[in-house]
């Protein structure tokens, strides 16, 4: 038993330095945000489909139910478009620490949908997070745009979790994500026609674009995803929760190691970071021990 948990746990920690090598493929991929997520997604929603057929699953949902898909698979483009939008006008690391204040982001919303009471321990923690924000504004102010997309990205994120914590209760994950995807493909396919087109310009991809979308779509959204709500089997909430919390780690020490000199910010830029990285990490902690 103790051999499977270890197995298991380290399984986890290489979908979350997967997930942390996602903002590095985005970084990567020359082409814009938002062809970037619609390429992402597409692919991704073939690959998930090729899993419902080979595991012979079913996506029999009521079209009530699709209706709230169609609302979380809009949301999830958006946040996506938002955090490949950071990655672009700034970088990796400004893009992740940002997208790491959607722990507190969720605490503000959890209590709307699951109607209980705003916590106050939550509003300090959101202080903290704000206090380190701050820090990172007032010396980073190349950077102020991408900060505004991470943040937007990283609300998405809080927004879309919450509504997937009440999906989850009558669905599987992965019928979700499948519908979700879709939905989202279907949004940003109406949305490009009706604003740019799919001009080769703007879609235009070189060897190297492919490979990494192939990379990004398959192992980075559809293998990611599916092994992450089977690891749900195995690993408390907790485990998952606070080893969830390093993909900002992963990702920034990535970007350094490839990007190099672009990556390297300054020394208030790290401390802001730290700042928030710990509150979300003590917030997590905190929540866990209130829920067991």
């Amino acid at each position: 038993m103790q051999k499977t948990n270890l197995k298991n746990y380290l399984h986890l920690h290489l979908i979350v330095f997967i997930w942390g090598f996602t903002a590095i493929l985005g970084a990567l991929i020359k082409i814009e945000a938002i062809p970037l997520t619609w390429y992402r997604m597409s692919l991704a929603v073939i690959f998930v489909f090729i899993y419902f057929i080979l595991k012979k699953k079913t996506l029999k949902v009521s079209p009530k139910i699709l209706i709230k898909f169609f609302i979380g698979g809009v949301i999830i483009a958006c946040h996506w478009v938002a955090f490949f939008s950071a990655i672009k006008v700034s970088n990796v690391s400004v893009a992740l620490v940002s997208l790491s204040t959607g722990a507190l982001f969720t605490s503000l919303i959890e209590p709307i949908f699951f109607k209980r009471r705003l916590d106050f321990m939550e509003l300090f923690f959101g202080l903290l997070v704000i206090s380190g924000l701050y820090i990172i504004f007032n010396v980073e102010n190349d950077y102020t745009l991408g900060i505004i997309y991470g943040l937007i990205a990283a609300f998405l994120s809080a927004l879309f979790s919450v509504l997937n914590g009440l999906y989850i209760k009558k669905h599987s994950g992965e019928v979700i994500s499948f519908y979700q995807l879709l939905f989202g493909v279907i949004f940003l396919t109406g949305f490009i026609i009706f604003t740019t087109g799919f001009n080769s310009f703007d879609f235009a991809l070189t060897k190297s674009d492919v490979l990494y979308l192939f990379i990004l779509s398959s192992i980075c959204t559809a293998y990611a995803f599916i092994a992450s709500v089977n690891l749900m089997k195995y690993l408390t909430p907790y485990t998952i929760m606070l080893t969830i919390n390093l993909e900002p780690i992963y990702g920034i020490i990535l970007a350094v190691l490839v990007f190099g000199e672009k990556e390297k910010m300054s020394p208030q830029f790290y401390i802001g970071a730290s700042v928030i990285l710990i509150t979300v990490i003590i917030n997590g902690i905190l929540k866990n021990k209130k829920t067991t």
